[in-house]
């Protein structure tokens, strides 16, 4: 935990104790004591810091100063095709420390169809894995996340309107004759949107419908990865290139 956050209406004129995770964080695991400053974040605001004034076996009473603001979004956008209830909740979460502005958890041919009825899913109960990612990127804005249980609505209805402001439209495919640089090309600062299917990868019908909407087909090589794998490798590389066709300043 890199950032201990926090919700805005836990604090009173800039004080807020904490219980719990994270009170026992700041304690057992920072080993921090009354006086001490640790790293603070109001959820979708400011990072600053924590004065630490108050410390009881359960608590910890913070007087919060919030002066500076997270960093920049990638403009990078996340298609996945729903993986496993246990393997969702930690790729939600890296895919939130590396950085992404909304995700779309999708149906697939080859997705269980159980998957939808996860208790994760059902209840939108998101909240865990993203502010796990938050913390450990140190950043308090929360992506964008929706489920689209019907592939073709999806594709055919949605995606057209999310593709108006997003030129740089690419799809994780074990078949793709390109490199994601090659596919990518010079990324600059266009906002991109990756598309990345099940652990049996995307059927003859869905890359079609993908690549009528531009994406472009890209392999990661001979080596097909698991979906917790794939999803941070394919957005490093994203942040890579973006930053080596960056202009020099």
């Amino acid at each position: 935990m890199n950032l201990i956050l926090l919700h805005p209406q836990e604090v009173t004129d800039h004080h807020v104790t904490l219980t719990g995770r994270r009170a026992e964080h700041i304690s057992k695991i920072l080993r921090a004591a009354i006086g001490d400053n640790v790293r603070v974040g109001m959820l979708n605001g400011l990072i600053g810091t924590g004065c630490i004034r108050e410390m009881s076996e359960n608590t910890v009473g913070l007087q919060v100063n919030l002066t500076t603001a997270p960093p920049v979004f990638p403009p990078t956008d996340l298609i996945l095709a729903v993986p496993r209830p246990i393997m969702l909740k930690r790729v939600l979460a890296q895919a939130v420390s590396m950085g992404v502005d909304r995700i779309f958890l999708i149906n697939a041919n080859r997705v269980e169809k159980s998957f939808f009825s996860s208790t994760l899913i059902q209840n939108n109960a998101f909240a865990e894995p993203l502010l796990l990612g938050l913390e450990q990127a140190i950043d308090t804005r929360m992506p964008e996340i929706s489920v689209h249980p019907r592939f073709r609505p999806f594709v055919e209805d949605l995606l057209p309107e999310l593709l108006a402001d997003c030129p740089i439209r690419l799809l994780a495919h074990p078949e793709g004759d390109q490199t994601i640089a090659q596919a990518a090309g010079r990324l600059l600062e266009q906002r991109a949107i990756l598309a990345i299917g099940p652990e049996g990868g995307w059927v003859d019908f869905e890359v079609q419908r993908f690549k009528e909407q531009g994406f472009v087909p890209f392999s990661l090589g001979a080596r097909i990865l698991r979906v917790d794998t794939a999803v941070p490798a394919l957005l490093a590389q994203l942040s890579l290139l973006r930053q080596i066709t960056a202009p020099t300043p």
